[in-house]
């Protein structure tokens, strides 16, 4: 077997884990899953850039025709490509071994409100570490809500802000939650973000000890909570948008960075970030997983890889483990 890292830089790994899409399968009468191997390249770039608002649903329509196979229009494309959140739910709402509820926040520098989803062990006793974990373009979906879940399941209070409450909250419809998140004064919501943040080092539910991940949109405003909270005990952004060089001097948390190998707009700007990092002797680690479309971890739609998702998975609970987790002081031992 061969080696599943090769190491590209004194902090950069790429994977091989993912590279044979090891583990995907379904049950006994089930349709098979797609993937992204499933559909044309240039499909699955159209698809990026419809998410992330570069082109409209018409053009995207107009564009991916040309890929259309026989029985499979655009639109079916499309459809194809969208989540599917019920039949990726790992943790449902009303699990017994979780609790769960919303709490507002007062957020004065941002949008005067925020909504947070949180998630705590139901039979959890004593202070916990806390994960902080921020969705996606399209505000606190079903799907960022079952992340949040999983975490509680580790043993971590999860909190998951909702970006969206200021405009009435995730819409229950992606494309209309798109088109609202477009609305919002980022300036604002960077505050929500850090007001939840720095609330949470002070909950007293909490051992003092803060983490956060988010992915795409989220993983970019994890590496600015990064750069302007220098008390972030760990910091885990997936495929987010690199902050300017001149920032990576006011990292203090220890960073996971988790990449995917196709995805042009986010890695573009990853080098010259990560030579800051380096020169501020930061503590990182990247890993750039091969074959991966932007958004693998999200299990609700075909870009999701499952290896890679399980790997970047035990690796972000991994650090969360190390540097939130208090250590257990050992026993006094008899002179």
């Amino acid at each position: 077997m061969n080696d599943p890292t090769t190491l590209a830089s004194p902090h950069a790994i790429v994977d091989r884990a993912s590279a044979d899409g090891a583990g995907e399968g379904t049950l006994a009468g089930q349709r098979p899953r797609q993937t992204a191997r499933d559909f044309h390249p240039e499909v699955l770039r159209l698809f990026d850039a419809y998410v992330h608002g570069a082109i409209d649903r018409r053009a995207f329509l107009e564009r991916a025709g040309r890929f259309a196979a026989a029985g499979v229009s655009a639109a079916g494309l499309l459809d194809a490509l969208s989540p599917r959140f019920a039949e990726a739910q790992q943790v449902p709402p009303k699990d017994p071994r979780i609790d769960t509820s919303f709490v507002e926040l007062d957020s004065p520098s941002g949008y005067g409100k925020v909504r947070t989803y949180q998630v705590r062990p139901a039979k959890a006793k004593g202070s916990l570490p806390i994960v902080l974990v921020v969705h996606e373009n399209r505000g606190l979906n079903p799907h960022i809500e079952d992340v949040a879940r999983r975490f509680a399941l580790e043993g971590f209070l999860a909190v998951a802000p909702d970006a969206l409450f200021p405009l009435g909250g995730y819409p229950g419809d992606e494309d209309k939650a798109r088109e609202k998140f477009s609305t919002l004064d980022q300036t604002k919501t960077r505050e929500d973000f850090l007001t939840v943040a720095r609330a949470l080092k002070r909950d007293p539910r909490g051992n003092g000890k803060l983490g956060a991940v988010g992915f795409c949109y989220g993983g970019g405003i994890v590496h600015m909570l990064s750069t302007r909270l220098p008390d972030l005990d760990a910091a885990v952004p997936f495929y987010g948008m690199s902050p300017a060089p001149e920032e990576a001097k006011n990292v203090k948390a220890p960073l996971l960075v988790q990449l995917a190998e196709q995805d042009e707009r986010i890695n573009s700007a990853w080098p010259a970030y990560e030579a800051a990092l380096a020169a501020a002797k930061v503590k990182f680690e990247v890993y750039k997983y091969p074959g991966t479309q932007h958004g693998f971890h999200n299990d609700t739609t075909p870009r999701y890889d499952e290896a890679a998702a399980k790997l970047a998975w035990q690796r972000t609970l991994a650090l969360f483990k190390r540097t939130l987790v208090a250590a257990t002081p050992a026993p006094a031992t008899k002179g």
